[in-house]
């Protein structure tokens, strides 16, 4: 009976120190968890930034009106005075144009920035159209990989904190999708169903492969830049961005969705005969 006693309590000092934390415990490391991330994701922001502003100082000298047109587009009005500036030395200064509108759009996409489709209206203003095209494919899916990168190393706390139930929600659709998974996030590319920003952040979170991400933005952008790249060559006619969407443009969107699903209904029809 004392052995009995001696080894129940026993049992109950080491259930003790094995006790879990409590609650406060747990949203105190939270709260420290976001701190942390916020504090990284600041600190990549700033050096991204020094970078633009680096590319910006070793741009050829500007007459001091034109100083102020180079910035982030805000409206077709801040598009329009950063074309006419950037169209101007573009002949003579060719890649430092490009170069200078490759991390800016990046640079949005990143941070889920509002402005690149200013950026892609006024790539049809300033390339011809395949090149416009396929910078702003290329950007676009490079400044989104990179977005995916910081949520997957720092934005977990922020995401599981602020968007737990649309992820969660989201991840549901996914998983239905997993055999044609491309298909599915070009599909969402060319739709508005989801915004891009919560693509990019989420997508890590529920185990998006990265190069399927990468490839299914880079083709599911290109229907909307199309229409946006089309838009810009006749840029200065435009008075909103609204102008640049018409019912043949989204015509021309709904078709290019049907198109994403083609593969997925197609595979479909191929398992019912098998």
């Amino acid at each position: 009976m004392r052995f009995f006693l001696m080894t129940q309590s026993r049992v109950q000092n080491s259930e003790a120190t094995v006790q879990p934390k409590s609650k406060f415990d747990l949203s105190k490391d939270v709260k420290t968890s976001t701190r942390k991330s916020l504090l990284l994701l600041l600190i990549v922001f700033l050096a991204a930034a020094a970078l633009i502003l680096m590319i910006y100082k070793n741009f050829p000298p500007l007459k001091e009106n034109e100083q102020e047109k180079i910035k982030v587009p805000k409206d077709l009005d801040d598009a329009k005075a950063l074309g006419k500036v950037l169209s101007k030395y573009k002949d003579t200064y060719y890649i430092q144009v490009m170069v200078m509108y490759f991390t800016m759009y990046i640079f949005l996409q990143t941070f889920a920035i509002p402005g690149s489709i200013f950026l892609s209206i006024l790539s049809g203003f300033l390339y011809p159209f395949p090149l416009a095209l396929f910078l702003v494919c290329l950007c676009s899916a490079i400044g989104a990989s990179f977005c995916y990168l910081l949520s997957y190393f720092v934005g977990r706390p922020i995401v599981h904190k602020y968007l737990s139930e649309r992820v969660a929600s989201w991840a549901g659709h996914v998983n239905k999708h997993k055999e044609h998974l491309l298909n599915y996030i070009i599909f969402l590319r060319v739709t508005p169903f989801l915004p891009n920003w919560f693509i990019n952040i989420t997508s890590p979170i529920i185990n998006v492969p990265l190069g399927v991400f990468f490839t299914g933005t880079f083709i599911g952008v290109a229907p909307p830049s199309f229409v946006a790249i089309k838009a810009g060559t006749t840029l200065y006619q435009l008075t909103t961005a609204g102008d640049a969407v018409s019912w043949s443009s989204i015509f021309i969107l709904m078709a290019f969705a049907l198109l994403s699903l083609l593969p997925v209904l197609f595979k479909k029809q191929l398992k019912k005969f098998d």
